[in-house]
């Protein structure tokens, strides 16, 4: 695997994480994690990007290569027991690993899950609204809907949004679980974590609303 580029805080990286920053990732009790795609079905659209944030804001991405079917030190660090992975919308990133790399991750964190039940005042739980609240940044999301399938040539636009992705996610779990144990639904949060697994096995399954009557 070739590192492609690197500044002193951020490293774009080809296939899978040198075993360098795997070594480091391995040391933090955090990893915010996403994941950028050619749209929003996991079994139909290729992953382009995996982004990854430690506890000291060292942000990584990982650029994937098309037909490719494994990363074993990403899977290695996603699967790491003592190390929480936190995403915002984690059921959609967790699938897309699932499927691609075959990668259950654990355990879990979701911001948006976190921010919809500890945030009963807003209606507005997306990470630009969530950033702005919780940590004072106006992200630009103009990048968002781009095409990230030309991964040898990401803009620096693109790579700026995709490392902002996991910037502040960190800070956004840390404060969310704060109002969590405050307002008393830290528990059912916890709940709601440890059953992502069996929701996104069935997503991947294509099942919808079997909780329904």
């Amino acid at each position: 695997m070739q590192d492609s580029s690197a500044t002193e805080n951020f490293k774009v990286c080809d296939r899978d994480l040198p075993q360098s920053l795997l070594d480091r990732y391995l040391n933090s009790s955090a990893i915010a994690v996403d994941t950028e795609t050619m749209g929003l079905n996991p079994l139909r659209d290729r992953l382009c990007l995996v982004q990854l944030c430690d506890c000291d804001g060292y942000v990584s991405a990982i650029r994937i290569e098309r037909g490719q079917t494994e990363a074993p030190r990403l899977k290695q660090l996603m699967e790491t027991a003592g190390i929480l992975k936190i995403f915002h919308f984690a059921r959609f990133d967790m699938a897309t690993l699932k499927h691609h790399f075959h990668i259950d991750v654990q355990p879990v964190f979701c911001t948006k899950i976190a921010s919809k039940l500890a945030r009963t005042y807003s209606p507005r739980h997306g990470l630009k609204e969530l950033v702005k609240e919780i940590s004072g940044i106006e992200l630009d999301k103009s990048a968002q809907s781009s095409d990230w399938g030309n991964v040898l040539n990401l803009t620096d636009e693109q790579l700026r949004y995709a490392a902002n992705d996991v910037r502040y996610l960190h800070e956004l779990c840390s404060k969310l679980t704060l109002m969590l144990q405050r307002e008393s639904r830290w528990a059912v949060a916890e709940e709601c974590f440890t059953c992502l697994p069996t929701i996104v096995k069935l997503d991947l399954m294509q099942y919808e609303d079997v909780f329904r009557h």
